[in-house]
């Protein structure tokens, strides 16, 4: 498998999590939808934390990953959400070896 995959956490500013789904709803979700390069994405609520989001992406490849980071979509959603935003979100970059799907 050469798939490429990432698990992002970021941290909201208290009370707006809720806002932050709702930019990720207006940019990402189109942008994610229409684009080839990712196989599957997986934007979550972590239940013990109230002010926490995880994401789980995984990509054709390490390079679709970077070119969507590129993309105007992208652009405009960081503008939006960073204000929401504690900081700079976790990032941890996986090879996946294994995967069911269907």
């Amino acid at each position: 498998m050469t798939t490429f995959a990432l698990i992002i956490k970021h941290k909201t500013q208290p009370g707006k999590r809720d806002e932050v789904w709702h930019v990720w709803e207006k940019h990402m979700a189109p942008a994610v939808a229409a684009n080839p390069g990712h196989l599957a994405y997986f934007y979550c609520f972590d239940n013990a934390d109230p002010d926490s989001i995880c994401a789980f992406q995984q990509y054709a490849s390490a390079e679709a990953s970077q070119a969507f980071l590129k993309t105007d979509n992208y652009a405009a959603y960081l503008k939006d959400v960073e204000p929401l935003l504690l900081g700079p979100p976790q990032v941890t970059a996986l090879n996946p070896v294994w995967s069911k799907s269907g």
